[in-house]
């Protein structure tokens, strides 16, 4: 059964119901007290800004990788395109949709709860996750390659004579689904791109290794974007948009709709983080820890859901370059903090990981060392 069908139900099947322990509180969390990074005063160079900026980021991704982002100079009006344009993806109907059907064992695509991928503690959500890199036409190219180039009609056109309202209403909607959904999408990701860079600077001065060291290993970065859309659950309190997990990518930055309902693990306990419209909610993933030798944690996370109303939320990954080795630099090893903790590997290697053996959570980067050691070498 779509899911699309299964959203509407009254009893949702037993395979999105999670076990008691992992399912969220009936009562709402305590919120997490977040540290805002003013990146606008960490790159304008004034050395009171930068230290507080480093400091602040360097208490926070010691304690659990979480922070919130503000002045990070991204305009507010292409953040509302880009939910503008996830809305209109994710009100497609499901054939449509499905023509970007993620493919097994691929990252890239459009997921509908995973129902093709597990069988158990399916997350209340919908995605679509496509890849950015330095190639200036791979987002668009990746929308007409896959939705082809009548997919802006969203379904709308029918054998019904169009009257003139409705003839302008579809011509606007193909003009901006077409020409611009696909381009917003590339002006975000090129943006996003650019503000990591740039949080990669105080990550390397906060650690002690220099501003350069961390954003010269991500120039050319080979990442994720990705589009998130949980619908109301009638059973909201059995079910979870996205289970407990550390997120196996370097970094991730996220944008909020008005609707919370992300959480965060925080001293034993689940904590809420509050929707603010001029920030970007930002975590340390698994692969900057091992790039930091585990001095900066891996934030655990997860996403509720609630009756009333759909959540939206839209997310990039940091990933390196997949032939890059992710090995932290050498003055993380010489002061105090050997041995090693995690092994060399390459970023594609973690990512097949996750897509073909290991369902990511709290464990995931402790998973694939195990794998990795077990694994023959060529």
């Amino acid at each position: 059964m779509s899911f699309s069908i299964i959203q509407h139900q009254a009893h949702i099947p037993p395979q999105f119901i999670w076990p008691d322990h992992e399912r969220s509180c009936p009562e709402a969390p305590p919120p997490l007290d977040v540290p805002p990074i003013d990146l606008g005063g960490f790159t304008s160079g004034d050395p009171e800004a930068v230290a507080n900026a480093a400091r602040l980021i360097d208490q926070a991704c010691r304690r659990h990788g979480f922070f919130q982002l503000v002045n990070h100079g991204i305009d507010a009006d292409l953040i509302d395109r880009v939910h503008a344009a996830t809305d209109m993806f994710f009100s497609m109907p499901a054939a449509e949709k499905e023509k970007a059907m993620r493919k097994p064992g691929d990252h890239r695509g459009y997921a509908s709860s995973f129902t093709g991928r597990f069988s158990s503690k399916l997350p209340w959500k919908e995605t679509l996750s496509f890849r950015y890199s330095a190639d200036p036409d791979l987002v668009e190219s990746y929308f007409s390659q896959t939705l082809g180039e009548d997919y802006a009609a969203f379904g709308c056109v029918t054998n019904e004579p169009p009257t003139p309202l409705k003839g302008m209403l579809m011509l606007i909607m193909f003009v901006f689904t077409f020409n611009g959904c696909r381009r917003v999408l590339q002006e975000y990701c090129e943006a996003m791109s650019g503000v990591c860079l740039k949080v990669m600077e105080v990550l390397g001065v906060s650690l002690g290794v220099g501003a350069d060291c961390f954003r010269d290993f991500f120039i050319g970065n080979e990442s994720i974007m990705r589009l998130n859309y949980y619908p109301p659950c009638q059973q909201a309190e059995a079910a979870l948009g996205t289970g407990p997990h550390c997120d196996p990518t370097s970094l991730t930055i996220l944008h909020q709709d008005q609707v919370g309902g992300l959480e965060v693990y925080v001293d034993q306990k689940w904590h809420s983080i509050a929707p603010n419209p001029h920030a970007f909610v930002v975590n340390i993933g698994d692969t900057f820890m091992a790039l930091s030798n585990g001095i900066y944690k891996g934030c655990l996370h997860r996403a509720v859901v609630n009756s009333a109303a759909p959540r939206r939320s839209i997310a990039f990954f940091l990933c390196p370059q997949k032939d890059r080795v992710v090995s932290p630099p050498q003055e993380l090893l010489s002061k105090g903090n050997c041995p090693r903790l995690y092994p060399d590997f390459k970023w594609p290697a973690l990512l097949e990981f996750t897509q073909k053996h290991y369902r990511s959570d709290m464990k995931t980067l402790d998973a694939f060392v195990a794998w990795l050691n077990s694994t023959p070498k060529p």
